[in-house]
């Protein structure tokens, strides 16, 4: 069985992997790409088994056609926190006005070309922030996890989906955006309307969503659907 999913999904999606593998005799093989290239890649008529993703992106392949929408199941939800490298000074986020001055402060800023770093570009307009940052903050590549940049020195603060930062060594967690900016994301998945393994494909999906995987889900940054 062939899925396309999301990085925000890995390391739980992993660790789920071989118990469903032993049980059900399917074999899972699955590449890990940034949303906008999934949604690419399927509206150009590349056809897979599965395809994991934020909810929005389901629903817009859903509605293009590349997606059943029978098969379509929610499975867990995210929300967007900060990093900084390990070892470094943790600025407080515990308010909107505490993480304006967190921007301001920091010396260099990435977010992820996600859902978050989409939302992120709309808050700093928001906060009146965009032209501020211009010269400081910028929007990874499709596909990267910013904390492996942040890891390395090439930034200072960077922010993504709660999971995406628990996959990266290297680096220190300062705490989600507050609640009143805070944005979660809902992730789903569906079978491809073209698979032949629909069946497989959704008792994967459902796997994924069940009681059973809760504490797996949880334990790497993600609450259950």
């Amino acid at each position: 069985m062939n899925v396309i999913a999301s990085l925000a999904v890995k390391a739980a999606y992993l660790e789920l992997v071989p118990p469903f593998e032993r049980k059900s005799g399917e074999k899972i093989d699955t590449q890990w790409v940034g949303m906008a290239d999934i949604r690419k890649r399927m509206l150009a008529g590349e056809v897979t088994d599965v395809v994991i993703g934020s909810a929005a992106l389901i629903e817009d392949l859903v509605a293009a056609g590349s997606l059943d929408s029978r098969t379509r199941v929610d499975i867990a939800k995210s929300g967007v926190g900060a990093a900084v490298r390990a070892g470094a000074r943790k600025p407080d986020l515990g308010s909107v006005e505490a993480l304006k001055t967190a921007l301001r402060a920091a010396q260099s800023v990435v977010y992820s070309s996600g859902p978050s770093g989409v939302y992120l570009a709309d808050l700093f307009e928001r906060l009146g922030m965009a032209d501020e940052l211009k010269s400081k903050a910028t929007q990874a590549p499709p596909g990267v996890l910013v904390g492996e940049l942040v890891a390395r020195g090439e930034y200072e603060l960077c922010f993504q989906q709660l999971p995406e930062l628990r996959q990266v060594s290297g680096i220190d967690y300062v705490g989600p955006l507050p609640p009143e900016v805070q944005l979660i994301t809902l992730f789903a998945g569906a079978v491809h309307s073209r698979s032949a393994q629909s069946k497989g494909g959704t008792a994967w999906l459902k796997h994924l969503a069940s009681r059973e995987a809760q504490p797996v889900l949880r334990k790497h940054g993600l609450e259950p659907a």
